[in-house]
């Protein structure tokens, strides 16, 4: 059984490109495996995640053991957010571009998951990720084109991504970027059959 967590942080609830290529990946992925596949969806526009509070970093950094009852009831989505994480063997997030990066309502989940001595830990060697082993495909949608041009310089998308979800271990991310999605009708046309084809490839045999 392949266990999967999609992620899905458009604000836009139809017309939005991220949601409907993801999904599109995972229908294709069900229905070439059946029975074998588990999923769990987290919508960060219908059940927004909160940005982190006082209350919230201080029982992070109080020991299991020594929290209040105020700051166990403060961590329960955090926990809930993480074990979704540590229970998917993939991860499928729809992740568009908000003014070259992420959006709010992501930055604030990525906030929840990134915890020191839950999902990375501090070495002598450096901060280890505790989540390896998963597989990561990440589907975007941009107004404009950042992956190569002069453009490129702003993306703070894919790398902030990439660095922020490595940190925790989850190194094995796969891109696909629907980009020029602003520029005129052929080239969101064009865009969406280039991610259609990308798609199709890389579902499990």
């Amino acid at each position: 059984m392949t266990r999967i967590l999609h992620l899905n942080s458009s604000l836009r609830s139809s017309g939005s490109h991220s949601r409907t290529l993801s999904g599109e990946f995972l229908a294709k992925w069900t229905a070439a495996h059946g029975d074998n596949v588990s999923v769990v969806e987290r919508d960060l526009a219908g059940r927004q995640v909160p940005h982190l509070t006082e209350a919230t970093i201080g029982a992070f950094f109080t020991p299991a053991d020594k929290r209040s009852a105020e700051q166990v009831q403060a961590l329960q989505l955090s926990d809930e957010l993480i074990a979704e994480l540590k229970n998917a063997d993939v991860i499928v997030i729809g992740a568009p571009m908000y003014n070259f990066s992420i959006s709010s309502t992501f930055k604030a989940w990525i906030d929840h998951v990134l915890r020191a001595g839950v999902t990375f830990k501090y070495t002598d060697k450096g901060p280890i990720g505790l989540l390896e082993g998963k597989k990561v495909y990440v589907f975007t949608a941009r107004g404009g084109v950042y992956s190569h041009g002069p453009a490129a310089a702003m993306d703070f998308h894919e790398t902030y991504l990439r660095a922020a979800l490595g940190f925790i271990g989850l190194k094995d991310i796969t891109f696909v970027h629907s980009e020029g999605l602003s520029m005129g009708e052929e080239a969101i046309n064009q865009a969406v059959a280039q991610t259609r084809t990308a798609l199709a490839a890389l579902v499990p045999a």
